[in-house]
């Protein structure tokens, strides 16, 4: 056994090497640019002022800046502990730990780990261990993390549920679901130290079932878990939510969702979003509406990117069925009045329902807005609003259309447009408009059918 001794200064080269500047810092908390700026500020301006005398002193503001994701300026600050003529302790060494696993440096904290067994008068505490296991996992280092939790058995450190949690997560991450569910049915029956598994437990295996595709698995895991006398969280739902999108069955969604309302656990915007993604994403529209207009109700912010898929696919299908127009101009006010863009593509399509729907003035305000904006119209687009326009005798607003988009791009307009055109200005004896007409067609290489007469 190794007899205790002093922990090494941060300048030692033993595992103390200054880290080259990460690229990219895997934090949870993600301040803006701003709020980062004064963080640093503030911790600078203590560092400057405040009269660091004890390790206590050094160990409760190391410990705040790694807290606030600090890492690059805590890490910094550590090095200079020999400065300030302190030598670091457990914590400090502890402190270091969380830095390096919350940089998603496993190995480093491995080694100031193993520096604190060897070298110190106690071993590090479970939550240590469990920071090391589980910084490894999310890297899907697993034989690594289980060498930790070995060496966390030998030195009778007993593992919380936590611990388990963290490799139930890593097993599910690699694929290894069957390992996972394994270690659940072992937390069950009490053969891990009488620890039983929570509701964290429970949703990192469901979450590894949605993941390959056996979500009726996850779900016997959730009525397991009720059964047991735990309360899903709100992630337990949004699991099944995913998963059921991914195998293609998000109509299941529902069910799951009137459980949820049932078992007093709110659905949040998370829950409608995912089920509305999945809805959208195999084309059942209808359904789509009711979720999208449920999350209204209730106040939640629908993705403008879904609302614009949800108007496609509404103005697409409303072309075999007519009783989607009425669903599709709802729609298309609500983004209106929200400040919510339509995409070009979902302009046109919404132009070509407004025509469909006998509302052809509609049709001609969008389309202008549209050409103000600087977008270029499809033909087909085109020659429906012309074609409606003259249907109903607008015709000056049918020329304006040609005035206002063409521009010497008549070639824009397809032969049936020109014959419309001249059909209703015929009609109308309008003579010289027709001829005009015509002529703008010819010299576009476009050879109506009809003739002013």
């Amino acid at each position: 056994m190794n007899s205790p001794a002093t922990p090494p200064p941060a300048s030692s080269t033993l595992f103390f090497t200054p880290p080259k500047p990460p690229l990219h810092l895997k934090c949870n908390y993600q301040p803006t640019n701003k709020t980062k700026t004064k963080i640093i500020h503030n911790f600078t301006n203590k560092i400057k002022t405040q009269k660091i005398q004890t390790l206590t002193d050094f160990n409760h503001l190391f410990m705040n800046m790694v807290s606030a994701n600090e890492l690059d300026l805590a890490y910094k600050f550590y090095s200079n502990l020999p400065h300030y003529n302190l030598s670091a302790n457990n914590l400090t060494l502890s402190i270091l730990i969380n830095c390096y696993c919350k940089r998603n440096e496993p190995f480093e904290a491995l080694k100031v780990l193993q520096h604190m067994i060897d070298n110190t008068f106690t071993n590090p505490n479970v939550k240590t261990f469990t920071q090391v296991i589980n910084s490894f996992c999310r890297k899907g280092r697993l034989s690594d993390a289980y060498k930790v939790f070995d060496k966390m058995l030998e030195l009778k450190c007993d593992p919380t549920i936590n611990t388990y949690n963290c490799l139930l997560k890593g097993l599910c991450y690699v694929g290894r679901v069957e390992e996972a569910y394994e270690l659940l049915v072992r937390l069950k029956t009490g053969d891990t130290d009488g620890l039983r598994p929570d509701v964290y437990s429970f949703t990192a295996v469901m979450d590894g079932f949605c993941k390959v595709g056996r979500t009726d698995e996850a779900l016997e895991l959730l009525d397991e878990a009720v059964e047991m006398g735990l309360e899903p969280s709100i992630v337990s739902y949004n699991t099944v939510f995913n998963g059921y999108f991914k195998e293609g069955r998000p109509l299941e969604g529902f069910g799951l969702l009137e459980r949820m309302k049932e078992r007093g656990c709110a659905p949040d915007c998370v829950s409608y979003s995912t089920l509305l993604h999945g809805l959208l994403q195999w084309g059942e529209v209808r359904a789509a509406v009711k979720v999208c207009n449920e999350m209204l109700e209730l106040g939640f912010e629908v993705d403008e990117r879904m609302m614009n898929t949800l108007l496609r696919g509404l103005c697409r299908r409303s072309r075999k069925e007519k009783e989607l127009l009425k669903d599709a101009y709802q729609l298309f006010d609500e983004m209106s009045k929200r400040g919510c863009g339509v995409d070009p593509c979902g302009l046109e399509l919404m132009i070509e329902a407004f025509c469909n729907g006998n509302e052809v003035d509609k049709a001609f305000v969008n389309l202008c807005e549209m050409v103000k904006l600087g977008l270029v119209p499809r033909v087909f687009t085109l020659s429906i609003v012309v074609r409606g326009l003259c249907v109903e005798g607008k015709i000056e607003e049918a020329m304006s259309v040609l005035v206002l988009v063409c521009r010497g791009r008549s070639e824009m307009f397809e032969r049936v447009t020109f014959d419309v055109l001249i059909n209703e200005m015929n009609r109308r004896g309008m003579v010289t408009h027709a001829s005009c007409v015509y002529c703008v067609a010819l010299k576009n290489g476009v050879i109506p059918l009809r003739k002013p007469r």
